[in-house]
């Protein structure tokens, strides 16, 4: 399944590696270091401030969504995979 992070992004559940808040992001020295290193491969999906941000496999989205709407609609998409699949 297929999970909204912002804009007209859409990102596979599956290759989603971790949903981090902004807060946590900012006052991480390691998460600076990490946003640093992987600047080419970070999109901002944000006009303005972001909320969140997105790591998957291959790419980082600076999402406009917070985390926990992020991480609700993973959980639900999850749930219904596992419906599907019985």
């Amino acid at each position: 399944m297929y999970i909204h992070v912002g804009e007209d992004v859409m990102v596979r559940t599956d290759e989603i590696v971790a949903i981090i808040d902004k807060d946590t992001v900012q006052f991480s020295e390691e998460m600076q270091l990490f946003l640093k290193k992987k600047e080419k491969q970070t999109s901002n999906l944000a006009k303005g401030t972001y909320k969140s941000l997105v790591v998957t496999v291959d790419q980082l989205y600076l999402s406009p969504l917070a985390s926990t709407t992020l991480k609700k609609r993973s959980r639900k998409w999850n749930t219904h995979d596992n419906l599907l699949n019985r």
